[in-house]
């Protein structure tokens, strides 16, 4: 589905709710997804999960993987349509390959089909990324996805071949994750004439050219706004189907509500949504040191622990406490909010 045929769909669906009259067809609305059994049941928002590690005693930084538990559950019972596992977010290229491969296995066994799962298998070696996404299709993980070469390969034959490699590992569709830098439509749609490449996790704000890739697609892809501060303006555009991000995690109630809304046209009253998120992104891009960022789960009952160096250094009680102030007065969190009923 190209991008005029999917602001079709999304124009028709919205007919169809109009004519009906039905408050219930309203509330039901979905974003569109193309045709096709691996798009069945996208739609929707995603939390770029944190990886849960203990804090303090003796596992201080080790997996936690009962959390991921309590992450999942907590994904479930605010609406969320899914979780992509270790990306950046994730802190995947943090993780050693066991702990990823335990990530998802885990994460699969909780989460028991109730969420889609997308696992982020990329890593600065291209057989690494393999050896992960082919243990991603045997624990039941529905996609896997990456981002292009790090470090090595920084060009665009590097790339292509590295998304090959590893699309063609197993037989799950892929996501491209697009991110930072300036997306080259006459490229980036040579991604999708490989095997298994059917969406994008675009966390870029050029939605100019995102729509000139979309047009020149050879065959019906998913796409994915990943800029969290920008979802509003995606679904604007047309053509995505959802989002993944990190404050997802922290109020995805708040993006369930915006693909509610984005799928029924009702984007005026979907502004206020977006301003606290952009609020809240505005706080988290106040501070480099990633365990800021990832306190706001402990402030909300879901302590993930700190970051691993040198993606954070672990916070003081005192650093804790002042930031947590800092987030209470947003006014749209609640103290332990994941353990409420």
């Amino acid at each position: 589905m190209n991008r005029r045929d999917f602001i079709g769909a999304a124009v028709a669906a919205s007919a169809g709710m109009a004519a009906t009259g039905s408050a219930h067809a309203a509330e039901k609305a979905a974003l569109p997804v193309p045709e096709g059994a691996r798009f069945a049941g996208m739609a929707g928002a995603y939390s770029a999960m944190y990886t849960p590690f203990f804090r303090g005693g003796e596992k201080a930084g080790q997996l936690n993987e009962e959390m991921i538990e309590r992450l999942i559950e907590y994904a479930v019972k605010t609406g969320l349509t899914g979780m992509y596992l270790t990306g950046s977010t994730g802190e995947g290229f943090l993780l050693s390959l066991d702990e990823r491969k335990r990530v998802y296995s885990r994460a699969v066994k909780v989460a028991a089909g109730r969420l889609k799962l997308i696992a982020h298998v990329g890593c600065i070696s291209t057989d690494d990324a393999c050896e992960l996404a082919r243990h991603a299709a045997k624990v039941g993980i529905d996609w896997v996805s990456s981002v292009a070469p790090v470090y090595f390969g920084q060009n665009f034959a590097a790339a292509l071949d590295h998304y090959k490699t590893i699309s063609e590992a197993t037989d799950l569709p892929f996501m491209v994750y697009s991110v930072l830098g300036r997306l080259n439509p006459d490229q980036a749609v040579k991604f999708f004439e490989l095997k298994n490449v059917h969406g994008m996790k675009y966390t870029g704000r050029d939605y100019y050219e995102l729509g000139i890739l979309q047009r020149k697609l050879p065959k019906p892809a998913i796409f994915f706004a990943g800029a969290d501060e920008q979802v509003l303006n995606g679904f604007a555009t047309g053509g995505f189907s959802g989002c993944i991000g990190t404050t997802d995690n922290q109020i995805p109630r708040h993006f369930v509500k915006l693909c509610e809304l984005a799928a029924q046209g009702r984007f005026i009253e979907a502004r206020r949504y977006q301003e606290d998120v952009c609020r809240l992104v505005e706080l988290v891009c106040a501070e480099d040191n990633e365990s800021y960022h990832k306190s706001i789960m402990r402030y909300i009952g879901l302590d993930c622990g700190d970051a691993r160096r040198p993606n954070g250094t672990p916070l003081s009680e005192a650093e804790y406490a002042a930031y947590s102030a800092r987030v209470e007065a947003l006014g749209f969190f609640r103290r332990n909010e994941a353990n409420l009923t």
